[in-house]
């Protein structure tokens, strides 16, 4: 039984909330709070598996809650507040503090909002339950071969799917491949062995406090960089800003025909797909439309897949935190095509689902620590080109 509080100013919000979710077999709010005073009282009495909280309350606002709820006892927070669809801003600080998902609910017709979306939510409080909170960092190490953890990755209850909470995310329950957007990469794609290097990153799931620190350890020196970040259209932008600010390397959210140079982060826009071309020895990205691909819109296994195309062993892939399985493919496809390839190990991963999928699937070469993919993006750029 998954132990829900939720801290909301509004009554009604926290009527209904315990209402529907009292109606779920594995899922019990246990408590609830008008702000985050009488919350923290609550919680010292029973401490709740997830929290969902509001963010304008009385006496204190969310995210200052939030902050210290992480820096008290890391628990998987849901931000559910009007604020999130207002400002971007607000958005980008809540999951840099630790948040794990965001729902943006409206100013008015909350009570059918919340009917409405009842699905989502409780989905969203099961995937919150499995995150994995407060990792220490860890000195550089050697990667391990994902081999040495196969075995158990095979033999582990796999996560539940993800389920995409912000309205335009989820689509059509359909999966397609990245087969509507991309041909397959074929054996007879010739490759000019001069071609810089490229590093391709996705992630979903505790991806943006992840990406903050693997952008913020590159130096201006890195090879170019392109990401997928399951993010809705009206954050990336904001999001690729901050992480702008934080680090040394030039991040920006890609448009049409942008260049991938080395010390430049391309973030793929949300609500498009990103896709990596080649023109001689220089890369560029395609900014395009199309389906939803593994129930994803950017998706990573689209990026994977045009970077597998346009650089071959020229590239390097990484897939890091997250739930559901996309990018599991396209990397398979890029460690077929020579690239090198990476996920991010399960002690460092908020959730395990998606670098547990490629591992499954075979496509992985090494599974690294979070706190060590900087370190590798690095050493991987001045390796000379074989």
């Amino acid at each position: 039984m998954i132990k829900v509080m939720v801290v909301d100013d509004s009554s009604v919000v926290r009527q209904l909330m315990q209402e529907l979710l009292g109606a779920t077999s594995d899922i019990q709010v246990v408590s609830t709070a008008s702000d985050p005073i009488f919350a923290m009282r609550k919680m010292r009495q029973e401490w709740p598996d997830v929290i969902v909280l509001d963010i304008e309350m009385p006496r204190m606002d969310g995210i200052t809650f939030l902050k210290q709820i992480m820096a008290l006892r890391p628990t998987p927070v849901i931000i559910c507040s009007t604020r999130t669809d207002s400002s971007a801003g607000i958005t980008m600080e809540a999951l840099a503090a630790g948040a794990v998902s965001i729902i943006s609910k409206p100013a008015l017709g909350v009570r059918d909002f919340l009917h409405d979306t009842f699905d989502d939510l409780a989905n969203a409080i099961r995937a919150a339950a499995q995150a994995h909170m407060g990792h220490p960092p860890a000195p550089y190490t050697q990667p391990a071969p994902a081999t040495a953890i196969a075995a158990e990755v095979r033999t582990s209850k796999a996560p539940p799917r993800e389920m995409l909470h912000h309205q335009g995310w989820m689509g059509s329950l359909q999966k397609h491949s990245a087969d509507v957007v991309l041909d397959a990469p074929r054996g007879s794609d010739v490759f000019c062995p001069e071609t810089a290097r490229i590093v391709a990153i996705g992630a979903s799931t505790g991806g943006p406090q992840a990406l903050e620190l693997v952008l913020g350890g590159l130096s201006p020196h890195c090879p170019g960089v392109v990401v997928v970040q399951h993010m809705p259209e009206r954050f990336t932008h904001s999001f690729a800003e901050r992480l702008h600010k934080i680090s040394q390397v030039d991040v920006k959210k890609a448009v049409h025909l942008d260049m991938v140079i080395p010390g430049r982060v391309l973030i793929a826009p949300g609500g498009m797909h990103l896709v990596v071309k080649r023109d001689g020895v220089q890369y560029y990205v395609e900014v395009i439309n199309g389906p939803l691909v593994s129930r994803h819109k950017p998706s990573v296994d689209v990026l994977f897949r045009s970077v597998a195309k346009a650089a071959g062993s020229n590239a390097v892939g990484i897939i890091m935190t997250g739930m559901g399985d996309d990018g599991a493919r396209g990397l398979k496809e890029m460690a077929d095509r020579g690239a090198n390839t990476y996920a991010q190990d399960e002690r460092s991963s908020v959730v395990f689902g998606m670098p547990k999928e490629a591992i499954q699937l075979g496509g992985v070469h090494d599974v690294i620590s979070l706190e060590n993919i900087s370190a590798v993006i690095e050493q991987y750029g001045l390796r000379e080109l074989k």
